[in-house]
């Protein structure tokens, strides 16, 4: 049973500490939060750490708002039900606030219900959580279209950039490359601050929460997952590898890892949505630096790092991806916006003769395929022209490519 005394206590010290965070470098999303729609909640969702209340401080005091903060992911409001919102609306009215801000609110059963009434009576509500469930259609439904979602990441390399004032050049991307983007672990250089926070995922966000008892399963897949990131994977055979007898079980415990944000599973273009589902998938990690530091590979797999970088900076402007691959060739790369394929890309980290072939025949044949006459090559330091009949491919390093997007 809650207190009015024990929320007061828990409300006093999250607010202290939410002001201090307010200074820190400023975020890309910032650019669009609209707080004009004052019927609609803002609701921003992102993985475990990434700096959703830093941001929720700038947003305070960018917008100067009469806030108030709560966050329910504290051991003190664990017991936190339904019948005690009845609670928490004293301490709201008491603090005269017109603006309130929920951290983690979602682990509250019914809290839809509640965030509507509060939109009713006029406040301005803005909302933090870990789980993309905060994204669903479902959500959707529950508030009847009354939220504007938005999804923030670790770091983006231009935030990497303004947080240790450095330039753009290919030396400081070779750190983020190797560093990430989680704020606490660039601050400490302590490789705990990760693997403590894959462990506080796996074993709170997935196991607890969907009462699975085999642990030891759940991390060696996602061990290797981290180990195999850029590969195609399939359900099916990674059952057998791993033990499970179930194939149902794997793509469960797939989704839980994508709710929680520490996966992608990237499909492969297809006009069929059956054909969609059914090929293999690309897998995709949360941030390079905890693939460097979870990682069961001993070899740096710098490629594919890069690749990663590349899938999570398009993945920050909206974008939906997906990876093509036709008569036995692959690009990495399908970007398409409002349905239309607006660029197709091919990511390398050394451009060679070795290799040379086949990142540019896979790229031609999605030209091809998708009638486009220019594609991009990615590369760790290279740039280059390539003319191919009536195609131009353009090769480009990685972090003139990203502080281009828009």
């Amino acid at each position: 049973m809650l207190k009015l005394s024990d929320l007061v206590r828990v409300s006093e010290s999250q607010q202290k500490a939410l002001a201090s965070k307010k200074n820190l470098v400023q975020r890309d999303l910032m650019q669009s939060i609209n707080l004009e729609h004052k019927s609609h909640a803002l609701i921003i969702s992102g993985i475990r750490r990434c700096g959703k209340s830093t941001l929720l401080g700038q947003i305070i005091s960018q917008h100067q708002l009469n806030a108030f903060y709560i966050n329910f992911d504290t051991p003190k409001l664990y017991n936190f039900e339904l019948r005690d919102f009845e609670l928490l609306d004293k301490l709201i009215e008491t603090s005269g606030n017109d603006t309130l801000c929920f951290d983690e609110i979602q682990v509250v059963e019914g809290w839809e219900l509640y965030i509507r009434q509060k939109l009713d009576q006029n406040y301005r509500i803005l909302i933090t959580g870990s789980n993309a469930s905060l994204l669903s259609k479902e959500l959707g439904t529950k508030l009847t279209g009354r939220h504007i979602t938005k999804e923030l990441f670790p770091f983006s390399f231009p935030e990497f950039l303004r947080f240790f004032s450095l330039a753009a050049n290919e030396k400081n991307f070779d750190k983020y490359i190797s560093q990430g983007g989680f704020p606490e672990y660039l601050k400490t250089k302590d490789s705990t601050v990760l693997t403590s926070l894959i462990d506080d995922i796996l074993y709170r966000d997935i196991a607890v929460r969907y009462n699975i008892r085999n642990t030891k399963v759940l991390k060696h897949l996602l061990v290797f997952l981290i180990s195999n990131v850029g590969n195609l994977i399939t359900a099916g055979k990674l059952a057998k590898a791993l033990g499970v007898k179930s194939t149902a079980t794997l793509l469960d415990y797939f989704s839980y890892f994508e709710q929680s944000y520490l996966i992608t599973l990237l499909p492969k273009f297809s006009y069929s949505h059956r054909a969609q589902l059914i090929n293999p998938r690309k897998i995709y990690f949360i941030d390079t630096g905890m693939i460097k530091a979870a990682s069961a590979s001993f070899t740096n797999n710098s490629g594919h790092k890069l690749e990663n970088i590349i899938f999570s900076e398009l993945r920050r402007k909206n974008h939906s991806l997906y990876y093509f691959n036709e008569n036995g060739k692959e690009c990495d790369f399908v970007v398409t916006k409002d349905s239309k394929v607006i660029q197709l890309i091919q990511v390398c980290y050394q451009f060679t003769l070795d290799n040379q072939d086949r990142e540019i025949n896979g790229l031609l044949e999605a030209m091809d395929f998708f009638s486009k006459t220019e594609g991009l090559i990615i590369t760790l330091n290279q740039e280059d022209i390539i003319i191919h009949k009536d195609k131009k491919i353009i090769v480009v390093p990685a972090h003139k490519f990203i502080l281009s997007l828009k």
